[in-house]
């Protein structure tokens, strides 16, 4: 299967979106699906560390556990679905633009289907993500440049 990317330009540096994107509490703040993020540990997140999220999938609530696999401040980070039909594989970019006063945020997410999940990735889930994506980035840009820094 091949990954959905997307990339928006936001007005803040790449630090900033780093520690933003890689707080997991954040994560129901700017994309529609998330109803909860819930480190099961310390904070920041480390290589290693997991996050309990739940999304609200159609009517019902589906809790899947993360894992932070790659940590690159302020480049990139990988988290992958440990359980469920459905595992999330995400991966996320920031380039500096402008001498580092701005960023280009790329989000990639992929899934690994167990079971029921093989057709639930096609026929369900990418076209979920393909719709929330764009409205994700354009709310994480939003919050972004109209907070405090």
């Amino acid at each position: 299967m091949s990954a959905i990317s997307k990339s928006i330009d936001i007005d803040r540096s790449p630090e900033d979106v780093y520690a933003y994107v890689t707080d997991p509490t954040h994560l129901p703040e700017w994309q529609d699906s998330a109803v909860s993020a819930v480190p099961m540990g310390d904070l920041p997140v480390q290589v290693g560390s997991k996050v309990m999220v739940t999304r609200q999938i159609g009517k019902r609530r589906v809790p899947t556990v993360m894992q932070v696999l790659e940590l690159d401040p302020p480049r990139s980070w990988h988290m992958h679905g440990l359980d469920g039909p459905v595992r999330p594989d995400v991966r996320g970019h920031i380039e500096p633009l402008d001498g580092g006063t701005r960023s280009r945020v790329t989000l990639a997410v992929d899934f690994e289907g167990h079971g029921l999940g093989r057709a639930l990735v096609p026929l369900a889930v990418k076209p979920m993500v393909r719709k929330e994506m764009p409205r994700s980035e354009e709310k994480l840009k939003h919050l972004l440049e109209h907070s405090a820094a």
